[in-house]
Protein backbone atom coordinates (compact mmCIF):
# COMPACT_ATOMS: atom_id res chain seq x y z
CA UNK A 1 0.00 0.00 0.00
CA UNK A 2 1.50 3.15 -1.15
CA UNK A 3 0.95 6.71 -0.06
CA UNK A 4 2.02 9.91 1.58
CA UNK A 5 1.99 12.42 4.09
CA UNK A 6 -0.36 15.07 3.12
CA UNK A 7 -1.75 18.56 4.71
CA UNK A 8 -4.71 18.74 6.59
CA UNK A 9 -5.03 22.10 5.87
CA UNK A 10 -8.64 23.21 5.53
CA UNK A 11 -9.48 20.32 7.51
CA UNK A 12 -8.79 16.98 8.23
CA UNK A 13 -10.76 15.47 5.75
CA UNK A 14 -8.54 17.21 2.69
CA UNK A 15 -5.70 14.84 3.51
CA UNK A 16 -8.29 12.40 2.20
CA UNK A 17 -9.40 13.94 -1.00
CA UNK A 18 -6.10 14.66 -1.82
CA UNK A 19 -4.92 10.86 -1.51
CA UNK A 20 -7.91 9.66 -3.35
CA UNK A 21 -7.25 12.37 -6.61
CA UNK A 22 -3.49 10.90 -6.47
CA UNK A 23 -4.73 7.31 -6.36
CA UNK A 24 -3.14 6.84 -3.34
CA UNK A 25 -3.64 3.27 -1.18
CA UNK A 26 -3.36 5.19 2.00
CA UNK A 27 -2.27 8.49 3.50
CA UNK A 28 -0.54 10.09 6.89
CA UNK A 29 -1.47 13.01 8.35
CA UNK A 30 -1.07 15.15 11.47
CA UNK A 31 -4.22 15.50 13.20
CA UNK A 32 -3.33 18.84 14.89
CA UNK A 33 -1.11 21.85 14.18
CA UNK A 34 2.20 20.11 14.75
CA UNK A 35 3.99 23.32 15.64
CA UNK A 36 1.68 24.07 18.77
CA UNK A 37 1.46 22.46 21.97
CA UNK A 38 -2.51 22.79 22.23
CA UNK A 39 -5.05 22.50 20.39
CA UNK A 40 -8.81 22.46 20.64
CA UNK A 41 -10.66 19.27 21.10
CA UNK A 42 -11.88 17.75 17.51
CA UNK A 43 -16.17 18.66 17.41
CA UNK A 44 -18.58 15.79 16.24
CA UNK A 45 -18.46 17.89 12.62
CA UNK A 46 -14.83 17.55 12.25
CA UNK A 47 -15.31 13.46 12.83
CA UNK A 48 -18.52 13.11 10.66
CA UNK A 49 -16.74 14.78 8.11
CA UNK A 50 -13.73 13.01 8.45
CA UNK A 51 -15.96 9.44 8.53
CA UNK A 52 -17.80 10.60 5.75
CA UNK A 53 -14.95 11.30 3.28
CA UNK A 54 -13.17 8.13 4.39
CA UNK A 55 -16.01 6.18 3.42
CA UNK A 56 -16.07 8.33 0.00
CA UNK A 57 -12.61 8.55 -0.82
CA UNK A 58 -11.71 4.63 -0.11
CA UNK A 59 -9.01 5.78 1.85
CA UNK A 60 -9.40 3.10 4.90
CA UNK A 61 -5.71 2.74 5.64
CA UNK A 62 -4.67 6.06 7.89
CA UNK A 63 -1.49 6.60 9.90
CA UNK A 64 -1.20 9.57 12.08
CA UNK A 65 2.29 11.33 13.02
CA UNK A 66 2.20 12.76 16.43
CA UNK A 67 3.79 16.62 17.07
CA UNK A 68 7.69 17.07 16.74
CA UNK A 69 7.43 19.10 19.75
CA UNK A 70 7.11 15.89 21.89
CA UNK A 71 10.08 14.74 23.67
CA UNK A 72 9.17 11.64 25.67
CA UNK A 73 13.03 10.98 26.65
CA UNK A 74 13.83 14.78 28.42
CA UNK A 75 14.57 14.76 32.00
CA UNK A 76 13.44 18.33 31.71
CA UNK A 77 10.62 18.81 33.94
CA UNK A 78 8.38 21.51 32.39
CA UNK A 79 9.07 19.58 28.70
CA UNK A 80 9.10 16.23 29.79
CA UNK A 81 5.32 16.96 31.33
CA UNK A 82 4.48 19.02 28.06
CA UNK A 83 5.33 16.29 25.77
CA UNK A 84 3.44 13.88 28.10
CA UNK A 85 0.13 15.85 27.89
CA UNK A 86 0.54 15.76 24.17
CA UNK A 87 1.23 12.77 23.64
CA UNK A 88 -1.74 11.31 25.35
CA UNK A 89 -3.56 14.22 23.16
CA UNK A 90 -2.43 12.62 20.10
CA UNK A 91 -3.50 9.15 20.95
CA UNK A 92 -7.05 10.20 22.41
CA UNK A 93 -7.50 11.81 18.97
CA UNK A 94 -6.69 8.90 17.12
CA UNK A 95 -8.89 7.27 18.54
CA UNK A 96 -11.47 9.38 17.77
CA UNK A 97 -10.68 9.32 13.97
CA UNK A 98 -10.44 5.87 14.49
CA UNK A 99 -6.80 6.22 13.15
CA UNK A 100 -4.96 2.64 14.32
CA UNK A 101 -1.26 3.83 14.20
CA UNK A 102 0.80 6.65 15.81
CA UNK A 103 3.91 7.16 14.67
CA UNK A 104 6.48 8.91 17.04
CA UNK A 105 10.33 9.53 17.20
CA UNK A 106 11.75 8.23 20.75
CA UNK A 107 13.10 11.42 21.52
CA UNK A 108 16.37 13.28 22.23
CA UNK A 109 18.25 12.56 25.76
CA UNK A 110 19.69 15.90 25.85
CA UNK A 111 22.97 15.14 27.67
CA UNK A 112 21.45 12.18 30.47
CA UNK A 113 22.36 9.20 28.24
CA UNK A 114 20.92 7.32 26.25
CA UNK A 115 20.10 4.43 29.03
CA UNK A 116 18.45 7.11 30.80
CA UNK A 117 16.75 8.44 27.96
CA UNK A 118 15.32 5.20 27.08
CA UNK A 119 14.14 4.52 30.54
CA UNK A 120 12.38 8.18 30.39
CA UNK A 121 10.82 7.21 26.98
CA UNK A 122 9.69 3.70 28.61
CA UNK A 123 8.46 5.21 31.56
CA UNK A 124 6.49 7.97 29.86
CA UNK A 125 4.60 5.62 27.69
CA UNK A 126 3.53 3.53 30.94
CA UNK A 127 2.11 6.78 32.53
CA UNK A 128 -0.08 7.21 29.05
CA UNK A 129 -0.83 3.70 28.42
CA UNK A 130 -2.03 3.76 32.24
CA UNK A 131 -4.32 7.12 31.51
CA UNK A 132 -5.92 5.62 28.53
CA UNK A 133 -6.57 1.67 29.53
CA UNK A 134 -7.88 -0.66 26.60
CA UNK A 135 -7.15 2.50 23.98
CA UNK A 136 -6.27 0.28 20.54
CA UNK A 137 -4.38 2.25 19.01
CA UNK A 138 -0.90 1.17 18.37
CA UNK A 139 1.92 3.36 18.91
CA UNK A 140 4.91 2.95 16.48
CA UNK A 141 8.42 3.60 17.55
CA UNK A 142 10.50 5.47 14.51
CA UNK A 143 14.03 4.74 13.23
CA UNK A 144 15.67 7.92 13.04
CA UNK A 145 18.86 9.17 12.13
CA UNK A 146 20.62 9.89 15.24
CA UNK A 147 20.96 13.66 14.65
CA UNK A 148 22.47 15.23 18.14
CA UNK A 149 21.32 13.39 21.20
CA UNK A 150 18.48 11.58 19.41
CA UNK A 151 17.95 7.83 20.53
CA UNK A 152 16.14 5.56 18.05
CA UNK A 153 18.61 5.13 15.23
CA UNK A 154 19.66 1.59 16.43
CA UNK A 155 17.04 -1.14 16.60
CA UNK A 156 18.75 -2.14 20.02
CA UNK A 157 17.09 1.32 21.11
CA UNK A 158 13.72 0.48 19.87
CA UNK A 159 14.11 -2.96 21.30
CA UNK A 160 14.68 -1.78 24.82
CA UNK A 161 11.97 0.45 24.73
CA UNK A 162 10.07 -2.24 24.48
CA UNK A 163 11.42 -4.52 26.93
CA UNK A 164 10.94 -1.77 29.53
CA UNK A 165 7.35 -0.96 29.26
CA UNK A 166 4.92 -2.84 31.02
CA UNK A 167 2.03 -3.30 27.91
CA UNK A 168 4.54 -3.86 25.13
CA UNK A 169 1.64 -4.94 22.72
CA UNK A 170 0.86 -1.64 22.39
CA UNK A 171 3.95 -0.98 20.49
CA UNK A 172 5.24 -1.29 17.21
CA UNK A 173 7.78 0.49 14.59
CA UNK A 174 7.96 2.53 12.22
CA UNK A 175 11.08 2.18 9.21
CA UNK A 176 12.26 5.65 7.24
CA UNK A 177 14.64 4.63 4.60
CA UNK A 178 15.97 7.71 4.74
CA UNK A 179 16.98 7.64 8.68
CA UNK A 180 18.22 3.88 8.41
CA UNK A 181 20.94 4.99 5.93
CA UNK A 182 22.08 8.01 7.63
CA UNK A 183 22.10 6.30 10.79
CA UNK A 184 24.56 3.81 9.14
CA UNK A 185 22.51 0.72 7.74
CA UNK A 186 23.44 -0.40 4.57
CA UNK A 187 21.03 0.63 1.61
CA UNK A 188 23.08 1.04 -0.76
CA UNK A 189 22.73 -1.85 -2.33
CA UNK A 190 20.64 -4.89 -2.55
CA UNK A 191 22.73 -6.85 -0.30
CA UNK A 192 23.57 -4.73 2.36
CA UNK A 193 19.16 -4.06 2.28
CA UNK A 194 18.82 -7.88 2.88
CA UNK A 195 21.47 -7.93 5.65
CA UNK A 196 19.84 -4.58 7.17
CA UNK A 197 16.07 -7.20 7.05
CA UNK A 198 18.41 -9.81 8.53
CA UNK A 199 19.71 -7.30 11.76
CA UNK A 200 15.99 -5.98 12.19
CA UNK A 201 14.19 -9.14 12.03
CA UNK A 202 17.00 -10.95 14.80
CA UNK A 203 16.82 -8.22 16.68
CA UNK A 204 13.07 -7.10 16.53
CA UNK A 205 11.40 -9.25 14.46
CA UNK A 206 9.82 -8.34 10.84
CA UNK A 207 6.47 -8.59 12.51
CA UNK A 208 6.70 -5.39 14.65
CA UNK A 209 6.92 -3.65 11.39
CA UNK A 210 3.90 -2.16 10.90
CA UNK A 211 4.44 1.60 9.28
CA UNK A 212 7.47 2.54 6.48
CA UNK A 213 8.31 5.94 5.63
CA UNK A 214 10.02 5.87 1.91
CA UNK A 215 12.05 8.12 1.46
CA UNK A 216 15.47 9.08 -0.10
CA UNK A 217 18.47 10.38 1.46
CA UNK A 218 20.35 13.40 0.58
CA UNK A 219 22.78 12.66 3.08
CA UNK A 220 25.40 9.68 2.74
CA UNK A 221 25.34 6.29 4.47
CA UNK A 222 26.29 7.12 8.40
CA UNK A 223 26.04 11.00 8.16
CA UNK A 224 23.17 10.99 11.23
CA UNK A 225 21.71 13.91 9.13
CA UNK A 226 18.04 13.90 8.35
CA UNK A 227 17.70 15.24 5.26
CA UNK A 228 14.75 13.74 2.64
CA UNK A 229 14.94 13.86 -1.01
CA UNK A 230 12.86 11.88 -3.88
CA UNK A 231 13.15 8.31 -4.64
CA UNK A 232 16.19 7.95 -6.92
CA UNK A 233 17.41 11.43 -6.01
CA UNK A 234 19.84 10.53 -3.05
CA UNK A 235 21.67 7.70 -1.91
CA UNK A 236 19.42 4.71 -0.77
CA UNK A 237 20.04 2.58 -3.99
CA UNK A 238 16.65 1.54 -6.10
CA UNK A 239 17.79 -2.20 -5.71
CA UNK A 240 17.21 -1.33 -1.83
CA UNK A 241 13.99 0.02 -2.28
CA UNK A 242 13.24 -3.27 -4.76
CA UNK A 243 14.22 -5.28 -1.71
CA UNK A 244 12.04 -4.15 0.66
CA UNK A 245 8.91 -3.09 -1.45
CA UNK A 246 8.97 -7.00 -2.54
CA UNK A 247 9.05 -8.36 0.95
CA UNK A 248 6.34 -10.57 1.16
CA UNK A 249 5.60 -9.80 5.06
CA UNK A 250 5.39 -5.69 3.81
CA UNK A 251 2.66 -6.79 1.38
CA UNK A 252 0.11 -4.92 3.32
CA UNK A 253 1.98 -2.39 5.50
CA UNK A 254 1.39 1.01 4.88
CA UNK A 255 4.47 2.92 2.70
CA UNK A 256 4.20 6.53 3.32
CA UNK A 257 6.28 9.66 1.42
CA UNK A 258 7.78 12.01 3.19
CA UNK A 259 9.19 13.86 0.05
CA UNK A 260 8.95 17.41 -0.70
CA UNK A 261 6.09 18.65 -1.84
CA UNK A 262 6.93 20.18 -5.09
CA UNK A 263 6.38 20.04 -8.47
CA UNK A 264 8.42 17.01 -10.86
CA UNK A 265 10.76 18.36 -14.17
CA UNK A 266 7.92 17.21 -15.95
CA UNK A 267 5.42 19.26 -14.81
CA UNK A 268 3.35 16.54 -12.75
CA UNK A 269 3.05 16.31 -9.02
CA UNK A 270 6.22 14.77 -7.38
CA UNK A 271 4.21 12.79 -5.11
CA UNK A 272 2.41 10.80 -8.11
CA UNK A 273 6.34 10.76 -9.72
CA UNK A 274 7.57 9.10 -6.84
CA UNK A 275 4.16 6.79 -6.12
CA UNK A 276 4.75 5.36 -9.76
CA UNK A 277 8.27 4.64 -8.89
CA UNK A 278 7.78 2.63 -5.67
CA UNK A 279 5.14 0.72 -7.79
CA UNK A 280 7.68 0.31 -10.62
CA UNK A 281 10.10 -1.17 -8.36
CA UNK A 282 7.57 -3.56 -6.43
CA UNK A 283 6.34 -5.52 -9.37
CA UNK A 284 7.24 -8.84 -9.11
CA UNK A 285 8.17 -10.41 -12.42
CA UNK A 286 5.36 -13.80 -12.45
CA UNK A 287 6.36 -16.86 -14.31
CA UNK A 288 6.85 -16.83 -17.95
CA UNK A 289 4.24 -18.72 -19.82
CA UNK A 290 5.28 -21.81 -21.58
CA UNK A 291 6.42 -22.07 -25.38
CA UNK A 292 4.28 -22.77 -28.05
CA UNK A 293 5.77 -25.54 -29.88
CA UNK A 294 5.49 -25.13 -33.44
CA UNK A 295 3.34 -27.62 -35.47
CA UNK A 296 5.04 -29.78 -38.01
CA UNK A 297 3.33 -30.26 -41.53
CA UNK A 298 0.28 -32.54 -41.59
CA UNK A 299 0.49 -32.95 -37.65
CA UNK A 300 -2.92 -33.17 -36.01
CA UNK A 301 -3.76 -30.60 -33.73
CA UNK A 302 -2.97 -31.70 -29.71
CA UNK A 303 -6.34 -32.43 -28.92
CA UNK A 304 -6.70 -35.48 -31.65
CA UNK A 305 -3.68 -36.86 -30.86
CA UNK A 306 -3.17 -40.19 -29.57
CA UNK A 307 -7.01 -40.56 -29.69
CA UNK A 308 -8.27 -44.10 -29.20
CA UNK A 309 -10.48 -45.84 -32.01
Amino acid sequence: MFGSHLSIAGGLHNALIAARELSMDCVQVFTKNQRQWAAPDLTRQQIELWNRHRCDTGIASVVSHDSYLINLATPAPLVRSQSIALFRDELSRCAALDIPHLVTHPGSHVGAGEDEGLRLVAAALDQVHGELPGLSVVTCLEVTAGQGTGLGYRFEHLRRIIDLVREPERLAVCLDTAHLLAAGYDLTSAAGCRAMLDELDACLGLNLVQVIHVNDSKTPRGSRVDRHTHIGQGFVALEAFRVILRQERFRQTPMILETPKEQAPDGRDWDAHNLETLRRLSRRSGPKPPRKRKKRRGELPQRHKDTKT
